[in-house]
């Protein structure tokens, strides 16, 4: 028989963190991965909108990177987890960086703000960063009310929405759409 999905032990309202703490499903931790949760699953529909295949091993490995930062989000930091959890190293953030640069080489300097859209594939980059900032603003939030958060979580999802922007102008080269200049009313 296969493995119910549904537990009922949320149904009061609250959940457990890795190690067993009980808190509310309201709680900034748990909304915290829920972020890196919805994150991920938006690279996962940019992702399916792409051919390029370097770009899509380039997403699962920042969707990998993503589920580890999840796992580590919803671990009570005062318990020690009895399951090990992956870290995030310092190298998963020059790996964006580097990322970041290679693609920088063919795109024209940027002169202007740059409007969500013109293709499908390039809005939902625009959303995946809009959701990754959501998820670091979060986070920071969190460590400023004295909740531990790795502070490398932070400063690979600071450089994560960089990527994106740039994946999503990067995109938009690749499929020769034009980017939308943004106009504003004088």
């Amino acid at each position: 028989m296969a493995l119910k999905i549904y537990t009922k032990t949320g149904d009061k309202g609250k959940t457990s963190l890795i190690g067993g703490t009980k808190v509310a499903k309201s709680h900034i931790r748990i909304e915290s991965y829920g972020t890196v949760d919805e994150l991920n699953s938006f690279i996962g529909l940019l992702s399916d909108h792409l051919t390029d295949e370097h770009t899509k091993k380039v997403l699962k490995e920042i969707q990998d990177r993503l589920f580890t930062i999840g796992s580590s989000l919803a671990s009570d930091p005062e318990k020690e987890p009895s399951l090990k959890i992956p870290d995030l190293k310092e190298n998963d953030i020059s790996f964006l960086e580097k990322e970041i640069d290679k693609m920088n080489e063919v795109l024209p300097e940027m002169k202007n703000f740059i409007l969500p859209g013109g293709h499908v594939a390039v809005s939902t980059a625009h959303i995946c960063r809009c959701v990754c900032r959501r998820a670091e603003r979060i986070c920071v939030n969190m460590n400023e009310n004295n909740q531990f958060v790795d502070p490398l979580v932070i400063k690979y999802l600071n450089r994560l929405s960089d990527y994106l922007f740039v994946l999503a102008r990067f995109i938009a080269h690749l499929l020769h759409v034009e980017e939308i200049v943004w106009k504003p009313r004088v």
